[in-house]
């Protein structure tokens, strides 16, 4: 069977219920409601890591947090670990990046290369609004074809306001991709990953005619409760006072509509950047020989539950994404998967797909799904999806929290469990949150304390720390690698 070619859309920070096709009503996404409708969308597609620098690097490694070991925001993915690209292109893969990668700190990324990313075409760039680095392929077009606005960009910054439409990020990467796919001339299949920042923070630098694509009286308010039983424990109370945004009490209920405003204008500007990129396939004829994924990397509280943006807790506007796949012939169009599955199981996907043994995905990405295999029945889904925070994101003096915050999230198909691991020095009753998904979809009754759920709070937190062991275990190769003493120089047991 012939290698698909295969194009990947990714956006940051972009909640699950975002879409139409996942009953979204106040924004207008036609274009990826039609991928979906033509593939399969996956309706429980839970994030490694609610922040982007790991979520990122376990999507493009194959591996959870444990097996890359990028853990921080400003962590740097080891000069060792592969992108699934490098993978990709030792089968004969033209690989191309347009937009943003993020698996390591930004800091390091804007002067950086791994030495293994495995990109042919390198048109990086991390964020509209930093227009500086060895690496900002964007900065250079807007310099090249805008140069008013990249002067006037390179003073405001974040300030900017409202972004032309010629002149946006999302605008910029579409148009690449489509030239990537319009020029080509090679037969060998190719990678694309068209990698956006809509519709991540500041909320006002959409173009203002996206707003005609969406219906704001539709809009909902954010959902929080009276009754905060949801903030029990003191590591979610800090993020609710301490969000990289500022404290949630800061805003005003007017101030959080017009983030969501921003928020759903951007997506649908995204979307009519998407139906773009889907017309340049059909006009080369590669439709029905390209896989089109489209995910993102964690997705955004936009006031929900009192939080804003993403930090240590697990609500599921903030760990579930949209994820969609369109494969004609391969995948039957209008499938919906209610399986758990996670970001990393793209690895064993996309390499399974490219002509790799099973035997081989196994030995680089243990753990990873091969996802048209479960659809189809041959595989399983995972009995539980793991989201892990280790003192991931910072707060609002823009360094990481301290004391630190550790927690780990557990969700099966009737529970989620949230497990915020103790300090050293504090040994006393853990905390945590404990809510029946089918009961309570909204998360707005912790049981955690109710003694009735107590065995089910233990036996979920049993399973949660025999993953987390037995992954380390299933990881664990040692970074320098190693070097078993031959017999000759065993030691062997002498008591005497």
């Amino acid at each position: 069977m012939a290698k698909p070619n295969i194009l990947v859309i990714m956006t940051d920070q972009q909640r699950f219920d975002s879409l139409g096709c996942y009953g979204c009503e106040c924004v207008d996404t036609p274009n990826l409601d039609r991928l979906a409708a033509e593939g399969v969308r996956y309706t429980r597609c839970y994030v490694n890591n609610p922040v982007s620098t790991p979520s990122r690097a376990s999507m493009l490694t194959g591996k959870h947090i444990n097996g890359h070991g990028v853990y921080q925001l400003h962590d740097i993915l080891p000069e060792d670990e592969p992108l699934l690209t490098e993978k990709l292109r030792e089968k004969g893969y033209q690989t191309a990046l347009i937009g943003k990668l993020h698996v390591s700190g930004r800091s390091y990324e804007r002067d950086n290369r791994n030495k293994h990313d495995g990109f042919d075409i390198y048109k990086y760039a991390m964020t509209p609004h930093n227009l500086e680095g060895t690496y900002n392929s964007y900065g250079d077009w807007l310099r090249e074809n805008h140069p008013d606005f990249h002067a006037e960009l390179l003073k405001k910054g974040r300030s900017i306001g409202h972004i032309p439409a010629d002149c946006h990020f999302t605008y910029w990467a579409a148009e690449e991709t489509v030239d990537f796919i319009s020029s080509r001339q090679s037969t060998a299949p190719f990678f694309c990953m068209m990698s956006v920042v809509d519709p991540h923070d500041p909320y006002s630098d959409y173009p203002l005619e996206a707003l005609e694509g969406i219906h704001e009286e539709l809009i909902p308010r954010a959902e929080y409760e009276e009754d905060e039983a949801h903030r029990k424990s003191p590591e979610v109370e800090r993020s609710h006072n301490e969000s990289y945004l500022g404290g949630f009490h800061n805003y005003t209920p007017e101030d959080i509509h017009r983030m969501r405003v921003g928020y759903f204008a951007s997506i649908a500007f995204l979307d009519s950047q998407v139906g773009r990129v889907l017309d340049a396939l059909d006009r080369k004829g590669l439709r029905d020989s390209t896989l089109v994924v489209f995910i993102s990397d964690h997705g955004d509280m936009l006031g929900d539950h009192e939080q804003l943006a993403k930090g240590p807790f697990f609500y599921e506007a903030s760990v579930r994404v949209p994820f969609i796949m369109r494969l004609p012939g391969r995948i039957k169009g209008g499938t919906v998967a209610e399986g758990l599955v996670q970001p990393h199981d793209l690895g064993a996907t996309l390499l399974s797909l490219a002509g790799y043994s099973e035997e081989e995905i196994s030995a680089w990405m243990p753990g990873s799904l091969n996802l048209p295999a479960a659809l189809s029945g041959e595989r399983g889904y995972h009995d539980a999806a793991l989201c892990l925070f280790r003192n991931t994101s910072i707060n609002s003096q823009k360094v990481y929290f301290n004391p630190p915050i550790q927690a780990t999230m557990l969700r099966t198909g009737e529970w989620k469990l949230t497990l915020y691991h103790l300090q050293e020095e504090k040994f006393k009753e853990l905390n945590g949150e404990l809510y029946n998904m089918e009961k309570d979809p909204g998360e707005k009754k912790n049981l955690w304390g109710y003694a009735e759920y107590w065995s089910v709070k233990q036996n979920l937190i049993s399973y949660m720390m025999n993953w987390l062991v037995s992954s380390d275990a299933m990881y664990h190769s040692g970074r320098g690698g190693a070097m078993f003493p031959p017999r000759s120089q065993w030691s062997m047991n002498n008591p005497l």
